[in-house]
């Protein structure tokens, strides 16, 4: 599989982020994201894959940012602009916590909520969007016959399907996913697995993996930072199995992180 078969959808280019406490969370990262592949981001803590993450759909912005510089080229379109439309480029491009956080309202209103924020009335859409949301996260036939229940009543993989099929009911263009199944018993773990395997076919997944094993299961693509930096970016099943730099070698082997 190689780059140039991918379309880039997200590039990446000569980013740095420095935060007001004087900490550097990213240096000079240029990255390209592949559209409708799922690309992995592999680190250990503290390396910035979550700040970069946060980036893409600036939800920086709320965080205590104190430089920034580089671009990173949505479609083309740099999205650190502050011609950026901040709501709109949030819903091209939405994001799953590692912590499923249900909205305190029904299975139904936690999908059509989003919607009916953006204005969608026609019920009709409304109920094709929880159907076909439910499906893509593979929650539908869990929770079909009580869409009026409340959603605090879910388990945690379920919970967790739930926000992946809320993220989806704007119909984003990209799924950024943090540790999504970092709470998750190995079940919960391979049906959300599963789901983005067959999301990739519509969407961009980015996707910070809860174990090193994880991103072996699931790479199209996978990127390796350390301190801040770019280690090395490979396909999948090269850099699980000839990774070009030690760092990674080591990383990859649970020598260090």
């Amino acid at each position: 599989m190689s780059e140039m078969q991918n379309n880039v959808k997200i590039q990446v280019e000569d980013f740095s982020l420095e935060y007001s406490d004087g900490v550097e969370s990213l240096r000079s990262i240029t990255l390209p994201i592949f559209e409708n592949q799922i690309n992995v981001w592999l680190g250990p803590s503290g390396g910035g894959k979550s700040s970069l993450l946060r980036t893409l759909n600036r939800l920086n912005d709320l965080t205590d940012v104190k430089t920034v510089s580089g671009r990173v080229l949505l479609d083309g379109v740099d999205i650190l602009s502050p011609e950026t439309d901040v709501i709109a480029l949030r819903r091209k491009v939405g994001m799953v916590f590692s912590r499923p956080v249900s909205l305190p309202m029904s299975i139904r209103e936690n999908i059509t909520y989003g919607l009916e924020l953006a204005g969608e009335r026609s019920k009709t859409k409304m109920e094709e969007t929880v159907e076909r949301c439910l499906h893509q996260a593979a929650l539908w036939d869990e929770v079909k016959d009580r869409l009026d229940s409340s959603a605090n009543a879910l388990s945690g993989g379920q919970k967790q399907r739930l926000c992946l099929a809320r993220s989806l009911a704007t119909e984003p263009e990209v799924i950024l996913l943090d540790e999504p199944t970092s709470g998750l018993d190995p079940v919960s773990t391979l049906k959300v697995e599963d789901s983005l395997q067959k999301l990739k076919e519509d969407y961009t997944i980015v996707l910070v993996p809860h174990s090193i094993q994880q991103g072996g299961r699931t790479a199209d693509y996978c990127a390796f930072f350390l301190q801040g930096e770019l280690v090395e970016h490979l396909p999948g099943k090269q850099m699980f199995t000839n990774p070009q730099k030690k760092e990674t070698a080591d990383y990859i082997e649970g020598r260090f992180g």
